[in-house]
């Protein structure tokens, strides 16, 4: 055994004479060892280092120092004698004393000693065939010059797992006015769309009847959405459904009240079939794709309104909608400030808060105010009938005209289809409490003194076809106002409409109306105070006001300023901003289609801007048609000009006027014939242009000119 062990060494030793670099990877690190030149001559080496795999070292000029080659065999055939006399358990022992003796070394170097361990056997066995060890496979690398083919590279694991999501918000409307409110929840494949409500026309919108908001982006974008999250059941939130949902049919999540409004509206669209509705309770929340978004209680001027929060990739994103704090209310819970607390301890990334309001100090007086002031008036007009005009969806305000009438033994009328319609669906639904034989039809209402009935009647805003508006004209087909009668305006006028609610005020004053409005309404948004308890509750990182004008979402960005929010982290949005925002950062980004598709009769987007001003011309300064007869083959005027107005002067009373008028029709045509233009189009702008020139230097109008050229053979 012994002669075997030794012919093994002087293998291992032969070996290693012929292998530079395996002597190498034989050696201990950090101690010298006398070994064999080519030549045969014996050196002494300095400690070996970790080559990491380049190939042998080259060797040094030593010849002056080295020792002859028997000595270095018979040093190294002792070395190898000794090391076998070892016991095997120990063969870690004289590394850990190597180790104590000297100071730490690195993990590779102590790789190295690894190595220098083993046997001359086990040297030679692994001289012979080399392990796969990482260091020899970095030895074994091409070269630079070659090109290795390389596997697909990995996806960066690194990077996915520290890159922030960032989530999109996209307000389509809501911004910068009041009405159409519509925001959009972008991540990834996923759209969440909040409130799709529609907008009231302005005075220069002649003969529309409304405006919903441009969805182009969703629709570009159908497949990521998931569906519309409905915060109240107040028309500037829920009007544009019926229209949008026929271009982009996804489900429609609110509560119970919100969710039976809505259906109201698709069955007059004959929607109710094809569209896809959940009612949602406060404190529930729906999945919808990457969001989960929860349902909160809130109070409003509508019952069963609700905030949202929005559980995305980014972070909680709340959105209030139209809310105010009340602690009294007259139907329902109040407010869930304690779960708005909760989502402040776990963070909240942004806050999107209702602005109507934002200008106006103090606190928004509870509901039940209003009900204490109509006690007040009921008992002072004992003998008169009262009409109390207010906002139909305002179903809490009407609860206490009812309770209030019931109290003095009167009888109620419900006038107005809106009105009639949420009326019946929140008694339906148990959100209104009515005694039995409280409500009569408007047809029994003769049938009672005026002093035991009430009218409750819509018409608040002075709308012109709306129920007051057409009793304040003497219109209405089924009530007369009599000069005994107390009208209630129980409302403020929305921006743009004093003018109207003013008219319908004074034509029923005109009638001896007696007219009250004061401490007749309380407002359904937060007023500063609110706002700042909000923001104290939630702590958001960002701040981005929604829901009013511009002047009101600057006073919003103050009172988040005033309450720590830094001023940085407050964005003042745009109706069609692309806003990203991660934990890092809030910014716009980007810019999509936005605005207000018009929607007249049955028509939805065929009216534009050009229809519009055609509208207005004809409004403001009238028409005036011009009509001639030419020879199709000789272009020889045969009859005409004549000339018709309609809107712009009267005829009989302006004959110099229509005279002058035609000379200038005929030297535009004569003109036109002698130059031999034959295009009728030409012609129509040469007789447009001069007769428009003519009107504006005589009478300083710019009607509209409509030329129509008949031929004849």
């Amino acid at each position: 055994m012994q002669e075997t062990k030794q012919d093994a060494g002087q293998a291992a030793e032969t070996k290693k004479s012929d292998d530079p670099a395996q002597n190498a990877n034989g050696k201990e690190e950090g101690k010298s060892e006398a070994v064999q030149d080519e030549n045969g001559s014996e050196r002494q080496e300095r400690p070996v280092r970790n080559n990491r795999g380049r190939g042998p070292r080259r060797p040094r000029n030593t010849e002056a120092k080295a020792p002859k080659k028997e000595e270095g065999a018979e040093g190294f055939e002792e070395g190898r004698q000794q090391e076998e006399r070892k016991p095997r358990t120990a063969r870690g022992t004289r590394g850990a004393a190597a180790r104590a003796e000297r100071p730490a070394r690195t993990e590779k170097a102590s790789r190295v000693e690894k190595n220098d361990k083993e046997t001359g056997a086990e040297k030679l066995e692994r001289a012979e065939k080399p392990a796969r060890t990482e260091r020899n496979a970095r030895a074994e690398r091409p070269a630079k010059s070659e090109k290795p083919v390389r596997a697909p590279k990995a996806k960066n694991v690194l990077a996915d797992t520290t890159s922030k999501p960032k989530v999109r918000i996209i307000p389509l409307g809501g911004l910068e006015q009041i009405g159409m409110n519509i925001t959009a929840f972008e991540y990834e494949d996923t759209i969440v769309v909040v409130d799709c409500g529609l907008a009231f026309p302005t005075d220069d919108m002649l003969g529309i009847d409304l405006v919903i908001p441009d969805v182009t982006y969703l629709e570009r974008n159908i497949d990521k959405v998931k569906g519309f999250v409905i915060t109240h059941g107040h028309e500037d939130h829920i009007g544009a459904l019926p229209y949008i949902l026929q271009k982009i049919n996804v489900p429609v999540y609110g509560t119970k009240l919100t969710i039976a409004l809505i259906e109201n509206k698709l069955k007059e669209h004959n929607l109710m079939k094809s569209t896809k509705r959940k009612v949602v309770k406060h404190g529930q929340s729906v999945n919808l794709g990457c969001f989960r978004v929860e349902f909160i209680k809130t109070n409003h001027s509508i019952a069963d309104s609700a905030a949202l929060a929005l559980f995305t990739p980014a972070g909680i994103i709340v959105h209030t909608g139209d809310f105010k704090v009340d602690y009294t209310p007259v139907f329902g819970d109040a407010f869930d400030l304690a779960r708005f607390a909760e989502l402040g301890r776990k963070g909240v990334l942004a806050l999107l808060s209702d602005s109507t309001n934002a200008i106006r100090k103090g606190f928004t007086a509870s509901e039940r105010t209003v009900g204490k002031t109509f006690d007040a008036i009921f008992a002072e007009h004992k003998n008169n009938r009262i009409i109390v005009a207010t906002f139909a969806s305002n179903v809490d305000r009407v609860q206490q005209i009812i309770f209030t009438a019931e109290k003095y033994g009167r009888k109620v009328v419900v006038e107005g289809r809106s009105m009639v319609n949420v009326i019946g669906t929140a008694n339906e639904l148990g959100y209104i409490n009515i005694s039995d034989g409280t409500l009569i039809e408007i047809d029994q209402l003769k049938n009672y003194p005026d002093e035991q009935t009430v009218l409750i009647t819509t018409g608040s805003q002075g709308e012109s076809m709306a129920a007051l508006s057409r009793m304040a004209s003497g219109l209405h087909r089924k009530v007369s106002i009599k000069p005994n009668d107390v009208v209630i305006m129980s409302s403020t006028p929305i921006p743009g409409n004093e003018k109207q609610v003013a008219k319908v005020i004074n034509e029923l004053a005109m009638r001896g109306v007696e007219v009250i409005t004061e401490d007749t309404h309380v407002s359904g948004h937060a007023c500063q105070e609110e706002i700042k308890l909000i923001y104290s509750l939630l702590h958001p990182k960002y701040a981005l006001p929604v829901h009013g004008e511009y002047r009101h979402l600057m006073a919003n960005q103050s009172i988040a300023t005033a309450v720590g929010v830094p001023k940085e982290n407050v964005l003042i949005m745009s109706s069609g901003d692309v806003v990203e925002i991660c934990e890092d950062s809030c910014k716009v980004v980007d810019h999509v289609q936005h605005g207000g598709i018009l929607v007249d009769g049955l028509g939805v987007g065929d009216v534009g801007n050009i229809v519009l001003r055609d509208r207005q011309n004809l409004a403001q300064n009238g028409i005036i048609i011009v009509v001639l007869t030419l020879e199709r083959y000789s272009n020889q005027l045969l009859a005409g000009p004549d000339i018709v107005s309609r809107g712009f002067v009267y005829v009989r009373e302006s004959e110099d006027l229509m005279d002058e008028a035609k000379r200038v029709v005929d030297d535009a045509v004569a003109d036109c014939l002698s130059r031999h233009v034959t295009d009728w189009g030409k012609l129509k702008n040469m007789i447009r242009d001069s007769l428009s020139d003519f009107m504006w230097k005589r009478m300083k109008r710019n009607p509209m000119i409509l030329p129509i050229i008949m031929e004849v053979e």
